[in-house]
């Protein structure tokens, strides 16, 4: 080999060594994500099996689903992550697709002006009616509006009690009951099986509140008969009264072991509670549900234990079911969705996902 030839060889061996070392210095890519965030994924089978609705069924006529009217009425004040996730979600949505009239109604957790709210909504001409109830009983006079012109109306998160295809077209939103088996089980794993646990409970008058708390005490009941229910109280899914019913609960069971909080707003209250309490991360074992990202960072730090997911992104779920319903689709009468667990095994990692 020629000395020229000798030279260019060796620089070009050690450009590749400096390209093969720099490439393993390289940041590893983070595994893909496993969970629902940033989409709502629906349960196998999609409910099927069970009651469905189509156009014709409903009585409707088809329309333009972007030139359409549509109005989303909020129930709740947007002061909890939840609420303000899943406004954003329809808002984004709707833009996404070019809904260029939508309009939107927050009742301000009020549910005569809820109620209000969509009466207003029909009187001004809506096509589609997506509604996060506050309440699942009282909606009679809307639904008997709505009805009289065949509005279809997708209720999400929140059940209405009334009678699919007729009166509305579908629920989408979580299996709360399971939700609450869920959360159970978190609990028995983080007290060994036995102990003394107090609810606090969400606010009254829902199916999401019923259901988390009857799948959490059957499994209890279930799988853990030295596990005790000694406290119950409504925080009313709020964080300040989270915090004042965990302050009482100090005082009037300072030997509970565990909280099981229905949803993530009460169970922060719960932490600033314990903390003032002079606790520390993991004396008592708080369980929840939603998977707001100021919980899933409570996981990380050790004052909870476990969250149970519940999605609020519906946006892309109720608008792709409007649009299979409008093009003579058979819609179930719930569509139930899939959430994940936020562990200690995996919160640090999941915090870019929760909301």
């Amino acid at each position: 080999m020629t000395p020229h030839i000798r030279t260019a060889a060796l620089a070009l061996a050690v450009l590749l060594t400096a390209a093969a070392c720099a490439k393993a210095e390289e940041p590893q890519a983070a595994p893909a994500a496993t969970s629902t965030a940033g989409q709502q994924v629906v349960q196998s089978p999609t409910g099927s099996a069970g009651p469905t609705c189509t156009l014709q069924q409903f009585g409707g006529t088809k329309f333009d689903l972007k030139a359409a009217t549509v109005g989303f009425s909020q129930s709740e004040k947007e002061a909890n992550p939840f609420r303000i996730a899943e406004t954003k979600s329809i808002k984004d949505e709707a833009a996404k697709l070019g809904i260029a009239d939508l309009k939107v109604t927050n009742a301000q957790s009020q549910f005569s002006k809820q109620i209000t709210d969509v009466q207003q909504l029909i009187a001004q001409g809506v096509q589609l009616l997506v509604i996060a109830p506050l309440n699942s009983d009282g909606w009679e006079p809307v639904l008997q509006q709505a009805a009289a012109k065949k509005i279809p109306i997708i209720t999400v998160d929140r059940k209405i009690n009334a009678k699919a295809c007729s009166d509305y077209l579908t629920f989408i939103g979580s299996d709360f009951y399971e939700q609450g088996k869920r959360a159970a089980d978190r609990m028995i794993e983080a007290l060994g099986g036995k102990g003394k646990v107090a609810i606090l409970l969400g606010a009254p008058g829902n199916n999401v509140t019923t259901e988390r708390t009857n799948g959490f005490k059957d499994r209890v009941k279930e799988k853990a008969p030295e596990i005790a229910i000694s406290f119950e109280q409504t925080g009313e899914f709020a964080r300040e009264k989270g915090q004042q019913v965990t302050e009482q609960l100090i005082q009037s069971n300072p030997d509970i072991n565990g909280i099981y909080a229905e949803n993530d707003e009460m169970a922060l209250g719960a932490v600033t509670a314990l903390k003032g309490a002079g606790k520390e991360p993991g004396d008592i074992k708080i369980v929840s549900v939603d998977g707001t990202r100021s919980a899933v960072q409570g996981i990380a730090d050790g004052w909870l234990y476990a969250v149970i997911e519940s999605n609020p992104r519906f946006g892309p779920l109720a608008f792709e079911t409007a649009r299979k319903f409008l093009d003579g689709e058979a819609i179930p009468d719930k569509v139930i969705i899939s959430d994940r667990d936020y562990t200690t095994a995996n919160a640090k990692d999941s915090l870019g996902e929760a909301y």
